[in-house]
């Protein structure tokens, strides 16, 4: 028995590179009085912004938890060197209310070669800060399933 939990090798069956974030509501707030909802449109698609949006407008905590989100799942791809796609990571509301999240162009390619078959996220927020814990699925390979 090992003296201490040994984790498998990094990137392979078992291994969970856990990606999280956390946004700043007030700063969210100010760039959205200063540059509006078209600062959003570069990082959230339409549908994506028509799931923050309420009978009032658009809802911070959502959007705040949106990008965190986004940003979370990015972090779980462990690429070095890129900057976050974000249209291509897109976090949508499914019926019973919890996020999925849908990977596309440039992000799907950087899941592939991570072994990333999806990604599960969990968004939370509050009066100051959004939060959100995403956690990759990784897909069994050949060599994985002989062992």
């Amino acid at each position: 028995m090992p003296a201490r939990p040994a984790a498998p090798p990094a990137g392979g069956l078992g291994w969970a590179n856990l990606g999280m974030d956390i946004v700043s509501v007030n700063r969210v707030r100010r760039l959205l009085a200063q540059y509006g909802e078209r600062f959003f449109e570069r990082m959230l698609t339409p549908g994506e912004l028509a799931d923050c949006r309420t009978s009032s407008g658009l809802d911070v905590l959502s959007l705040c938890g949106r990008i965190a989100a986004k940003e979370a799942a990015f972090k779980t791809l462990r690429v070095r060197g890129r900057f976050l796609p974000w249209p291509d990571i897109v976090v949508r509301r499914s019926e019973g209310g919890w996020p999925l999240v849908e990977l596309h162009g440039p992000a799907a390619e950087m899941a592939a070669e991570s072994g990333i078959t999806e990604i599960t996220v969990s968004i939370s927020h509050d009066v100051d800060y959004a939060v959100a814990v995403a956690a990759p699925i990784i897909a069994p390979t050949p060599s994985s399933s002989n062992s």
